[in-house]
């Protein structure tokens, strides 16, 4: 009977039944199996038989009884007939406190060589969607990023969602780096979306530091992945950070970049047979993006926040291109980093007059907008005329206005001019700025 018992406690803990399917074609990254009508889903989860190990992938299209999957790792070894075994239960991760000071990949896998994560009692589902409108708290009060030209021109709330916009090579990562260390948090959830191999660690060990690691938990897909892997990052990405919402922590979300979130959902789309549209992005791009960025924001009452930066590499300097332009209508503001202001040897290159955070003017004083405004006043006067004072087709005199800004716009530019190692405070600054403003000779440094 004790045999009996056991072998009917055994059958009860097996799955009712086993799906699988064999391969039919393999076209590029699409690996097309048969046999899964009726059970396939779109998500679904499917395990292939190849001779150098079990390869994981994902169904992304049904066609006519055809199941289209993705493989969440290079597919070598699949052949016309492999087996394709259907995975049940439900996917998802189970994060914990115990994965503070940890790197993982985008399955949410140890990435770090410091042995198994320690799993949590919850099953969070890797793609959620974002809280319901109705139950959102409003944006907090505002933090300090330790950026002195973020701070007085463009600040950060909790809650708030920003977006950084910049071409490559003009300090995006460096700033994003900055930001880690010194924004006020009880977490860190980092997202490396795409990013090159080499720079991971520089990023981990220099910018990130051993401090910063222990209240972060850093999500890695470099860019040699395949790109169900590089989306699935970003997924799980917003995953972990919900986690530490809910359990009522203010939680800063960085990710690096939404851009090469968009380029991995535009190849996985051109593999499923979906259209190309704007420059080539198909649909089910701009349909993800909301997706993705509203995940972040403010929680329900009761509940932490997910205060988001997310940057966004602009294709050929052109901040209209179709991903720069989707995500800033998405965020609530947008901060511009340009490469003209960066071969001046301004870092970090940031236009404060074409960055935007719509929580202003109310997160600010009376007193502090007062400052802020007049500092761009003098800042756009100058712009204007720049180029007419370095010709020396203005005449000093001519104008109070100008006679002004051109005195006082490269002192503010020298004040926004900061080392990547040098941490910044808001009321020192705002003072600072306050006393260039009044012209006087002290350091307002």
């Amino acid at each position: 009977m004790t045999t009996l018992a056991a072998a009917a406690a055994g059958l009860r803990m097996l799955a009712p039944d086993q799906r699988y399917g064999r391969v039919v074609a393999v076209r590029g990254a699409l690996i097309e199996v048969d046999g899964l009508a009726g059970a396939a889903r779109i998500g679904s989860r499917v395990m292939l038989r190849a001779p150098s190990g079990p390869v994981e992938a994902e169904v992304i299209g049904l066609d006519r009884g055809i199941a289209q999957l993705m493989a969440f790792n290079e597919p070598d070894g699949i052949a016309s007939g492999s087996r394709a075994d259907l995975i049940a239960g439900q996917e998802g991760l189970r994060p914990s406190a115990a994965w503070l000071g940890r790197v993982v990949d985008g399955l949410g896998r140890p990435a770090d060589g410091k042995g198994p994560l320690p799993q949590g009692p919850e099953l969070r589902r890797i793609k959620a969607a974002p809280p319901p409108a109705s139950s959102r708290s409003r944006v907090g009060s505002r933090i300090e990023t330790g950026v002195r030209a973020l701070d007085l021109f463009a600040p950060l709330c909790r809650g708030q969602r920003l977006g950084l916009f910049a071409g490559s090579g003009v300090g995006k990562s460096t700033l994003l780096s900055m930001l880690a260390r010194w924004t006020e948090c009880d977490v860190a959830v980092i997202g490396l979306i795409g990013e090159r191999g080499r720079e991971v660690q520089e990023f981990i060990q220099d910018d990130l530091g051993e401090e910063g690691l222990a209240r972060s938990v850093v999500v890695v897909a470099t860019s040699d992945e395949p790109a169900l892997l590089r989306r699935q990052a970003a997924w799980t990405t917003l995953a972990v950070a919900e986690h530490f919402r809910d359990q009522g922590l203010e939680v800063l979300c960085l990710m690096d970049s939404v851009t090469r979130f968009a380029m991995a959902q535009r190849e996985i789309g051109l593999a499923g047979g979906e259209p190309p549209a704007t420059k080539g992005y198909t649909p089910t791009v701009f349909a993800e993006l909301p997706r993705l960025l509203e995940r972040a924001g403010p929680g329900a009452p009761g509940e932490g926040t997910i205060t988001g930066l997310f940057t966004v590499l602009v294709d050929g300097d052109d901040h209209n291109e179709p991903v720069a332009d989707a995500v800033r209508g998405i965020l609530d503001g947008h901060v511009v980093i340009t490469r003209q202001i960066a071969e001046r040897g301004r870092y970090p290159a940031i236009d404060v007059l074409r960055s935007v955070s719509r929580t202003l003017p109310h997160c600010l004083s009376d007193e502090d907008n007062h400052i802020r405004l007049a500092a761009r006043r003098e800042l756009a006067t100058w712009k204007d005329m720049e180029e007419l004072v370095r010709l020396g087709a203005y005449r000093a005199g001519s104008s109070a206005e100008v006679d002004r800004a051109v005195a006082l716009a490269p002192r503010i530019e020298d004040l926004l001019r900061q080392d990547r190692r040098q941490r910044s405070f808001a009321a020192q600054d705002f003072a600072a700025l306050a006393a260039i403003l009044e012209n006087t000779h002290e350091d307002a440094l």
